[in-house]
């Protein structure tokens, strides 16, 4: 099983997607990874060779990914909590940032129903 960015690779995937299991690389950081790596995007993991590894994960190593990814955005949310934005209260409240609507949908993020007129134990 191969092992890039602290991250292990499913051995019966192709390489352009077993990499898209790691938390910042998608289909098209991929495909370039694999393009800069001169590695055949149709492989099968388990067919890598050493090589071949070494090559691709020198080729992430050059993006933020993983844990450092995810330290960067919680630092960018941080950040517009403490100056007090607009989106950085949306944040504070757990409500959606980008503009999308709340009357209906957005249980995401703002939880499960609550009935307004319930009364509790009478």
């Amino acid at each position: 099983m191969a092992r890039i960015a602290g991250v292990d690779l499913p051995n019966h995937k192709r390489v352009d997607i077993a990499l898209t299991y790691i938390y910042g690389i998608g289909r098209k950081l991929s495909a370039k990874i694999l393009e800069e790596a001169n590695v055949e995007p149709g492989i099968r993991v388990k067919d890598l060779s050493d090589d071949e590894l070494v090559r691709i994960q020198k080729e992430v190593e050059k993006y933020p990914v993983e844990g450092e990814l995810r330290a960067q955005v919680s630092q960018n949310i941080k950040r517009l909590i403490s100056i007090g934005c607009y989106r950085g209260m949306r944040h504070r409240q757990g409500l959606p940032v980008r503009g999308q609507r709340t009357r209906t949908n957005a249980r995401t993020r703002k939880g499960p129903r609550r009935t307004a007129g319930a009364k509790r134990g009478r």
